[in-house]
């Protein structure tokens, strides 16, 4: 099984892991930015979201990645990573930490952090709306969570849109034996320069993540942003693309 994936542009790879609210469409709004910059963008659909299916068996997702990008040609990229992309990103960096020249992360989830009161009855509220049968109102619950108040009604219903074909192709594959292969990232392996992004709108999980992972990585800078939820690439893209392209310039 490889993930489903697309290739803008030339230049040092930049590699895009998209939050699991949402799939790869999340970064339109930044790759022409990234390419017009003299980026070869690379973005990939995560298992169970977009053109990625459930598969069978075992699959290691972060080898996954490190496949992908060996049948591209790609020795060494950036990464951004959004939420659970991010945790993705961690994962891998730890595991090639020679292959990765900088890691920026928003709003990054990281394996083994213990979820928060708010983030427990979410989980609880999602996982009884499907049990249900009850779709749409899972999807409702999830963008009425996740999308910051900057975000416009197109941009809302982009991420309602994207959380539907997940929870699609995750409902369909049921039945699938599906075992993920994921290691907690041993972040004292982690050297490229990481920029760490919360919003003040996110539940504070996030911004625990992020204050944890600033005080262990050597390279690391946190910057909150007050305007923020959870995706802040699509609730001000241009204002996101900018610190991107000025972190990426390093």
């Amino acid at each position: 099984m490889t993930y489903d994936f697309d290739v803008t542009g030339d230049g040092p790879a930049v590699l895009l892991l998209h939050s699991t609210v949402c799939d790869r469409r999340m970064w339109d709004p930044q790759v022409a930015a990234l390419a017009a910059a003299g980026r070869r963008v690379v973005r990939l659909d995560l298992v169970g979201h977009g053109g990625t299916p459930v598969p069978a068996g075992r699959f290691d997702e972060a080898g996954g990645v490190a496949e992908l990008l060996d049948g591209l040609g790609v020795g060494e990229t950036a990464l951004v990573g959004s939420s659970g992309g991010g945790r993705l990103a961690l994962e891998f960096a730890a595991r090639w930490p020679g292959r990765v020249t900088a890691l920026a992360l928003l709003c990054t989830a990281l394996r083994g952090h213990g979820a928060g009161p708010e983030l427990e009855a979410f989980d609880e509220r999602e996982e009884a709306l499907l049990e249900a049968g009850d779709v749409a109102g899972a999807v409702d619950l999830n963008v009425d969570l996740w999308v910051g108040p900057e975000a416009d009604d197109a941009t809302r219903e982009r991420v309602r849109v994207m959380q539907r074909h997940a929870f699609d192709v995750q409902l369909a594959a049921e039945d699938v034996a599906y075992e993920p292969v994921r290691t907690d990232p041993d972040l004292s392996r982690i050297s490229a320069p990481t920029l760490l992004v919360t919003g003040a709108h996110d539940l504070p999980d996030f911004r625990e993540i992020a204050v944890h992972l600033a005080g262990v990585l050597p390279k690391a800078q946190h910057v909150e942003l007050a305007w923020a939820g959870h995706l802040p690439s699509l609730e001000r893209p241009e204002e996101i693309n900018g610190l991107l392209l000025e972190f990426l310039a390093g």
